[in-house]
């Protein structure tokens, strides 16, 4: 049987875990980590190979990898990562995914987060920059404008009104290009950079890893 994006997305089992693990965020008050995010990650990291011309088998790993990278919030934040890895695996161990297939989702999962990971892989690469450029408004789940104003990363993901990823070809360099329109009224530019910047640090690795250069523009203004 192969094991496919569309058909995990849709296994209760998955379901269960991934909504479990954005209730404890919830709980945290952590930005959403529930299926907005998880699928938009697995498609935009499934764009980037594809714009970079990788296989068919390697972008449905790597939406499988978007996924279910933050599953393991389930049971603990700060080690969701390697906690995810152990779990995606006894999951696709379940459906009969090749064990070789079942090693580079879990090694992208296990080494996406800021904090640990590097990228080991080109599905690792993709999903980190997928991960950290889904920057976006809805994605805060308080609804108190004083307590989104008192957390920096609320009040961050509420500034961003727009978000979008792009990979653009000039001759044979390939950019991944990540834009943003941030209210600089709400918050300004200095606070997205006082907790994004490690993580526009990894995207830059891991484009480079996929041999692109990664590009940040923030109001229309280069800044990476």
């Amino acid at each position: 049987m192969t094991v496919t994006y569309e058909m995990l997305k849709n296994d209760p089992q998955v379901r269960a875990y991934i909504e479990a693990g954005n209730d404890a965020m919830k709980a945290l008050g952590i930005t959403e980590h529930c299926f907005p995010h998880v699928c938009k990650t697995a498609e935009t990291a499934a764009m980037i190979l594809n714009e970079l011309g990788h296989s068919a088998e390697t972008i449905e790993l790597t939406k499988i990898a978007g996924l279910l990278h933050d599953i393991g919030n389930m049971q603990n934040r700060k080690f969701h990562a390697p906690v995810g890895a152990e779990i995606a695996r006894t999951i696709l161990e379940r459906f009969g995914m090749p064990f070789t297939d079942i090693g580079i989702v879990c090694s992208a999962i296990g080494n996406h987060d800021e904090g640990t990971g590097k990228p080991v892989n080109v599905v690792s690469a993709a999903l980190i920059i997928a991960d950290k450029a889904d920057v976006r408004r809805s994605r805060v789940q308080e609804e108190c404008m004083e307590n989104i104003l008192a957390d920096i990363h609320d009040r961050v993901n509420y500034a961003v009104t727009r978000a979008e990823l792009r990979a653009l070809h000039e001759g044979k360099k390939t950019y991944l290009r990540l834009c943003l329109d941030l209210d600089s009224e709400f918050t300004p530019v200095l606070d997205y950079f006082e907790i994004f910047l490690t993580r526009m640090v990894m995207c830059r690795r891991s484009a480079a890893f996929l041999g692109a250069e990664f590009e940040l523009f923030i109001n229309g203004s280069k800044i990476v």
